[in-house]
């Protein structure tokens, strides 16, 4: 399997971190940690040195219950730091749902757009067939505002797949080629924790659409609903949830903590090299 992300190639091998810079002040976990357009600058340089394979910069929180933040606004965070990494070896993906933020990050240097919107707003389809990135499709239930108010279904996995073969149905018909797509199921995106681990236990399931899987489980209240920590005490139970995620089939993880995560994936990658 291959993923084709502007001038970059993946042949996916081996799974691959995505480090999370939230130029952000209100993001569930790191909120304010990096809003500085320096600070997130350093912070990206940082998760580089720690491993990270690619590195997904937003300028809006998603979290349950954030608050939407104006186009410009977003472009005025997330552009500066594109920018000023320019120098980079790795892909840099935009964490946005915006056509506008979409096409102003691509000139800027992005090749993947991270969208939980999944390519559904206005002009988002064009805007990524235009260019040569790679693109996220993600499955959400409602709105940040709404979504984690009574999300329900009648079977979470089915539902999700269906939805995500039809998204992917309409980016190939937009020209989009199927190298350039990755899915997301969307952990926490309008789900109970009971939703979350029964996409978790199923992720293999995803198999059947052909296309690379990104699971984002870091830091988030899954975690903290099994464990009992806060936000900032699920190290450990992110670790596993990625070293999970791969050995149930993703080929991403999204993570906060990338030295770690690297560094658990190469045991597990040591363990299965002698199979």
């Amino acid at each position: 399997m291959f993923l084709h992300c502007g001038k970059f190639q993946f042949d996916l091998s081996r799974p691959l971190v995505m480090g999370i810079v939230n130029v952000t002040p209100d993001s569930f976990s790191d909120g304010g940690q990096h809003a500085s357009t320096s600070a997130a600058i350093a912070h990206a340089r940082q998760l580089i040195a720690d491993g990270a394979d690619m590195l997904d910069i937003g300028g809006e929180s998603t979290r349950p219950g954030a608050v939407a933040v104006s186009e410009q606004q977003e472009l005025d965070r997330v552009l500066p730091v594109i920018e000023g990494l320019r120098d980079i070896s790795i892909p840099i993906s935009i964490d946005t749902y915006k056509p506008a933020v979409m096409r102003a990050a691509i000139r800027a240097g992005a090749v993947m757009v991270n969208d939980v919107n999944a390519l559904q707003a206005e002009g988002a389809l064009q805007a990524v067939a235009q260019s040569d990135v790679a693109v996220c499709l993600m499955h959400k239930q409602g709105t940040p505002q709404t979504m984690q108010q009574r999300p329900a279904y009648q079977n979470v996995m089915d539902e999700v797949t269906a939805f995500l073969r039809e998204r992917i149905a309409a980016a190939v018909a937009a020209g989009i080629a199927r190298e350039r797509l990755v899915i997301d199921p969307g952990f926490g995106f309008g789900k109970t924790v009971e939703h979350n681990l029964d996409l978790l236990r199923g992720l293999e399931s995803f198999r059947v659409l052909g296309l690379p899987v990104l699971a984002g489980l870091s830091r988030k209240s899954m975690l903290g609903a099994v464990t009992g920590r806060e936000v900032d005490e699920r190290l450990a139970a992110s670790v596993a949830a990625a070293l999970i995620a791969v050995q149930r089939g993703a080929t991403i993880v999204r993570v906060h903590d990338v030295r770690e995560t690297v560094d658990a994936l190469k045991i597990l990658e040591a363990i299965n090299s002698k199979q």
